[in-house]
């Protein structure tokens, strides 16, 4: 195939990039050149970049309905456990807050080491529910 020259100029800086890039890579500063010139001007290379993006974009967005969807269950979740508890737990008489509060106090720093040491090793209660959980098959 015949080739045309060309003559060009570039800032001193962006010669000096094209000279490191054809040293690393062995090849000439016309191959590089050229295959950035053929990208620049080809009609798909932008529009396999903008699908690509969108793509990713897509699975974002999916990713992200999937979280706004469990958080909001764990809100749910934890929103009702507390009016039950509210309901159904007696207030204390005045004589005993003190001992439940303290006892309450430990009670927490235990849940909270636990619950550090669980999410450390990567556990979740939704995990260890799930597959306790034996999948359902359709009866026909």
């Amino acid at each position: 195939m015949k080739k045309y020259r060309l003559n060009v100029y570039f800032d001193p800086a962006l010669s000096g990039e094209l000279e490191a890039l054809a040293v690393r890579r062995k090849v000439s500063k016309s191959q590089i050149v050229e295959a950035a010139i053929a990208a620049f001007l080809s009609p798909d290379g932008a529009d396999q970049c903008e699908a690509a993006i969108v793509r990713r974009l897509d699975r974002l967005s999916r990713a992200v309905e999937r979280l706004e969807r469990d958080v909001a269950i764990g809100n749910e979740a934890v929103a009702l456990f507390v009016k039950f508890w509210l309901t159904t737990t007696p207030p204390l008489p005045d004589e005993m807050r003190e001992a439940a509060q303290a006892s309450g106090k430990e009670r927490y720093d235990g849940f909270v080491e636990a619950l550090g040491r669980r999410l450390a090793k990567g556990k979740t209660l939704t995990k260890e529910v799930s597959e306790d959980i034996p999948e359902r098959t359709p009866t026909v």
